[in-house]
Order: structure tokens, then sequence, then C-alpha cells
């Protein structure tokens, strides 16, 4: 993975010597603090390929802070830590701009798969597209800017957020199954992620529709998968 450096944000000693030597293994730099102001400045300065973060910090700051001062100025990946696997937290961690979340306690080998998979994605997101700009209905992606509108309002969208609708706007009005879905975006390791992908398509939801609890964009297909509704005359 030639060198690339994750920051790893975390007040618990034995996690942090882990995840150093964990990490270090796979041919990572890592740097690490226990500080949540001190994890923006070393984000800021040092600028990292990843962050590993902690959502509970008995410090000044909470990761959720962290992860938002983080996003103030940079869209690098953000890996939350949480001793908690509800879909509140996960949200609460999503909207904060986390890429993905980790349940401790965590192996050694999820840890590995988690962190690849993530800069792989990331990597990925970097490639210049071919096509200028994707239309959906009142949907609109610019794949150049990776902006995405909905009415000419632009929708803020963390980068698993954006390769998500990406995957749906390659579709338009085709049913994506969920093992395709998870195997596009997250990758092989997530294709039995069902509750995972069903909490990201909440939290767009929640961005991108008028009514979230009748969508009219992403649509359920029960026990199958997703479908990105697009008019007819629209393309």
């Amino acid at each position: 993975m030639n060198k690339q450096r994750i920051l790893v944000v975390d007040d618990e000693p034995k996690l942090v010597r882990l995840a150093t030597e964990v990490l270090s293994a796979i041919g990572c730099r890592v740097l690490s603090t226990g500080s949540g102001e001190e994890a923006v400045q070393l984000a800021a300065l040092e600028k990292p390929d990843l962050i590993l973060l902690d959502i509970i910090l008995n410090t000044d700051f909470d990761g959720l802070q962290v992860a938002r001062g983080v996003r103030a100025f940079s869209n690098m990946p953000i890996i939350m830590l949480t001793a908690k696997a509800r879909e509140s937290d996960i949200l609460r961690g999503f909207e904060a701009g986390a890429d993905d979340y980790i349940v401790k306690p965590f192996s050694a080998k999820e840890l590995v798969a988690r962190v690849k998979a993530v800069l792989k994605r990331s990597q990925l997101a970097s490639d210049v597209p071919r096509e200028s700009h994707i239309q959906c209905g009142r949907l609109r992606i610019d794949l150049a800017r990776r902006k995405v509108l909905v009415d000419d309002s632009e929708v803020p969208l963390t980068r698993t957020e954006y390769n998500l609708l990406h995957e749906f706007a390659e579709h338009p009005n085709k049913v994506l199954l969920h093992e395709q879905l998870l195997t596009s975006v997250w990758g092989q390791e997530y294709r039995d992620d069902i509750d995972y992908l069903r909490a990201y398509v909440h939290h767009l939801r929640r961005k991108l529709e008028s009514n979230p609890a009748q969508p009219e964009l992403i649509l359920t297909c029960p026990g199958v998968g997703y479908m990105l509704a697009v008019p007819e005359n629209h393309g």
C-alpha cells in the first residue's frame, strides 16, 4: 500500500497499539493521538490518507466533533470505531462525515480488510470520469466536480454516499441487487452486509428525498434490492 499514512484517534492505549502493529505490518505509517482537538490539527498538518476515529473520546472533542472538524477542510476517508452497533449511532457517524465504521471489538483481519477497502474506494474516486454529468429527473450529478444537486440546490454527500448514488445513477430504472450494490460500492467482503446497505440508503434518502418516508427517487424492491426511479422524459 506504499506507505499510506493512517491517523489513529483513540484514548485506549491497547487499541492504539493493536492498530499500530496491524497497520504497520501491512506497510502503513501510523500516526496516533488520544486528543480530539489534536486529531483535527494533525489531519490538517499531516494530511493522512485515512483516519481511524473512535466515537467516544474522554477528552475535549468526541469523535463526531472531530469528524465534523475534518470535513470542514477535507474529504479524506474516515472510519469510525464504535462499541455500539445501533442504527442511530451509525447514522450519527454518517451525518458527521464518516465513510465506514467498525464495531468494537474487532479482529486484525477485519481492520485490514476495512482499511484496504476504504483506501481503494478513495483511490478510485480520484479517477477523472469521461462523462461530465448524469441527469436523473430532479437529480443531477456533476461527475467532474463530484457534486450532487436536487432541484438545482447542492446536497453535500460523504465520499461513500456519493459512490452509492453514482452506482444507482449508472443504472437508472433498473433493480440493483443488495449483493451487487455492496460488492460494487464497498467490495466483495461486504456482499452480505445488507443491514449496512440499508443504513446508507436510509441516510441518502434523508438528504435527497422530499419525503424520506415515502421515497420517490430511491425505491425499495423488498427482499431484492433498490432502484433509482427516473421519469421517462428525463435522461
